[in-house]
């Protein structure tokens, strides 16, 4: 199973912002009755600052979007200015995203989490090979891609997967 970085740049460029997305978890969850919640009241003044919008209906949250969000925003207060000004704007495109994007994106973050870690590491390694190229260069390699055949993707994705090189140095 391999990811397919170069087919849907809109879809690279949220990649990281999904994870945000994730650790602030909208998506929804079944609580179990057992398990009780977080208090808004156990919230530290600063997680509840960040969580604002939730204050009205936090009681009624599963308890684990509420530990999702309380982790979200413990990891948000331990960001620089310059990765929360970052964060911010992969959230605004992934709002931006349409429904079928975004189903997209999640079924590509799940395809991702089901590698292996060692095949996780070598997709992050090619990507940020990628994404550290000068903007010229990954449009030409975009739409590279896009000319190609199917086999010629499926051939490229092979030499990828048996450590070929993905980008030129």
């Amino acid at each position: 199973m391999t990811i397919d970085l170069l087919s849907n740049h809109r879809c690279r460029a949220v990649l990281s912002a999904l994870a945000l997305f994730l650790a602030l978890s909208v998506s929804t969850m079944s609580a179990r009755a057992e398990e009780p919640g977080i208090a808004w009241s156990s919230l530290a003044p600063e997680q509840q600052q960040v969580l604002a919008g939730f204050e009205g209906r936090w009681s009624q949250l599963p308890a684990e979007r509420q530990a999702a969000l309380s982790r979200g925003a413990t990891r948000w207060l331990s960001m620089s200015p310059e990765d929360r000004e970052q964060a911010r704007r992969r959230f605004e495109r992934w709002r931006a995203l349409s429904p079928e994007e975004r189903r997209q994106m999640r079924e590509r973050w799940r395809d991702f989490k089901a590698l292996p870690e060692d095949e996780q590491q070598r997709v992050l390694k090619h990507f940020q090979r990628f994404r550290d190229l000068p903007p010229e260069e990954r449009h030409r390699l975009r739409e590279r891609w896009q000319r190609m055949t199917p086999e010629e993707k499926r051939a490229f994705r092979r030499g990828m997967r048996d450590g070929g090189a993905a980008f030129p140095r």
